[in-house]
């Protein structure tokens, strides 16, 4: 029996990867290694806990296993019991923006995990993993320095988020090339869709549209390259199991920057009476913009499946939808 590990599996992005991956019969089972965290207020009136619904009709072929990919002893435990072929290390902060985010918890989710693992992998006995997916982020961009920027433009991140992640991609490639373990690394951006709870920017416009509530767009021209995640999940799997895709780096984007306004202006189309404010751009974050897909679309058989207006429009009924209910 295969069966590939996802660190941080029941997450948002993690789930969808799972289900991919069984969909498309690339392992017969998935291990979710995953210590339970949030990361946002659970006392909020509109915290709603997705994790009892990512699963639904997946049970059979999911394994969850409670642990810290940032100690050596649990994740030894894991990979030891059930020797993946595939581990998609996505075990982090879930996004740039947190409360009291700080370097320590940074770092240890994208550099000392991300050690250990490779670590681990590389001392049992008769185990070959085939490979070893790192996520990392567009944030490790910094300011964007094009309109459009490639997995070869510079890396200068100006935050903590994407200096912790450039890091672990360092980590991983030096690593990885050092016990000979093949490995790929993501770069995705501005991730949304269904079951997403931990308030990022696309689903706080649709949340709010939902509740009537006012939506704050900080600049007027701000671009962020919306990624509907079931394009992004899709694109894990294909960048894992293709050889093209060994000791590569890829951008997996819709390809095109959108200015916030006009996500909440494709919500309009659905959601009517939705009020919004906009404000100075937030100075704390990095100019961003579009990030080339070109690289992913020309090497890896990938086609997406969502235009950017499939996904919110995906997204917002799926919303309206649980409403009703």
């Amino acid at each position: 029996m295969t069966t590939a590990l996802i660190t941080g599996g029941l997450g948002f992005i993690g789930s969808y990867i799972a289900k991919d991956l069984l969909d498309n019969k690339i392992v017969d089972e998935v291990v979710c290694l995953d210590h339970f965290a949030t990361y946002v207020d659970v006392t909020n009136s509109g915290y709603q806990d997705y994790r009892h619904k990512r699963f639904l009709g997946y049970e059979d072929n999911i394994i969850v296993e409670r642990g810290d990919a940032k100690f050596y002893g649990v994740t030894h435990n894991i990979i030891n019991k059930y020797r993946p072929k595939l581990i998609f290390h996505l075990a982090s902060l879930p996004l740039a923006k947190i409360d009291n985010l700080n370097v320590q918890e940074a770092f240890e989710s994208s550099v000392t995990s991300t050690s250990n693992i490779i670590e681990i992998c590389s001392d049992i006995k008769n185990y070959n993993l085939e490979r070893f997916i790192y996520v990392s982020s567009s944030m490790v961009y910094g300011n964007f320095q094009e309109e459009m920027v490639t997995e070869d433009s510079p890396c200068n991140p100006i935050e903590i988020y994407g200096t912790a992640k450039l890091a672990g991609e360092i980590t991983t490639k030096g690593l990885c090339g050092f016990h000979n373990i093949s490995w790929t690394i993501v770069r995705p951006s501005a991730v949304f869709g269904p079951t997403d709870m931990n308030n990022r920017v696309s689903q706080l416009i649709v949340d709010k549209a939902l509740n009537n509530e006012t939506i704050e767009i900080y600049g007027k021209d701000e671009k962020l390259d919306f990624t509907y995640v079931k394009n992004l999940s899709l694109g894990f799997v294909k960048v894992a199991t293709n050889k093209k895709g060994v000791n590569e780096i890829f951008n997996i984007t819709n390809g095109k920057a959108h200015t916030i306004l006009q996500f909440v202006e494709e919500v309009k189309k659905y959601i009517p009476e939705v009020n919004y404010t906009i404000k100075d751009r937030d100075l704390s974050r990095p100019k961003r913009g579009t990030l080339s897909n070109a690289k992913i679309l020309d090497l890896i058989n990938y086609k997406q499946l969502f235009t950017f207006e499939d996904g919110i429009k995906e997204y917002v009924n799926y919303k309206l939808n649980e409403k009703k209910h």
